[in-house]
């Protein structure tokens, strides 16, 4: 079983961990793969994020049994289409266990005890996480030639 946590600011190692690392990363190359993190932002990304969501962002990590973080999850508003996204990211290394599934499960069930109706996620189309999202209750909503625009009723 998983848990989901509020990471404190000094746990945003891992953060920088994750998404600086390729082969978790590999989705991301058509916009630029790994993502640089440096401590000297982990706090404005923080304060943003986490200690002032302002109702409109979700943040956590996956928390495995061995007390291990394995992933993130997040959903955000986007502005411009008046909808929520969600994001997760699980370390390649821990693929393939049912994290991803736990955690989009669980990050929809927060969504729906936060008051949102429906969630959506814009996958790259080659990106295997497209199949994760369908196999947890996203149907596929429209598709454009780079992405596919998936969506779920909460």
């Amino acid at each position: 079983m998983i848990k989901l946590v509020v990471p404190s600011l000094e746990d945003m190692w891992f953060r920088e961990q994750l998404i600086n690392d390729e082969k978790t990363m590999e989705f991301n190359k058509k916009w630029g793969g790994t993502i640089h993190f440096p401590k000297d932002k982990w706090e404005s990304w923080y304060d943003y994020w986490v200690r002032n969501p302002d109702g409109k962002r979700f943040y956590r990590y996956i928390l495995d049994d061995n007390n291990m973080f394995v992933g993130e999850i997040a959903y955000h508003f986007d502005e411009s289409r008046q909808i929520y996204i969600a994001d997760i990211i699980v370390m390649a290394k821990y693929r393939g266990k049912g994290y991803g599934s736990l955690g989009l499960n669980l990050l929809c069930e927060c969504a729906k005890q936060n008051g949102i109706e429906f969630m959506f996620d814009d996958i790259v189309i080659d990106n295997p996480a497209v199949s994760l999202f369908l196999k947890n209750g996203f149907y596929e909503e429209y598709r454009t030639d780079d992405y596919i625009m998936l969506k779920k009723t909460l």
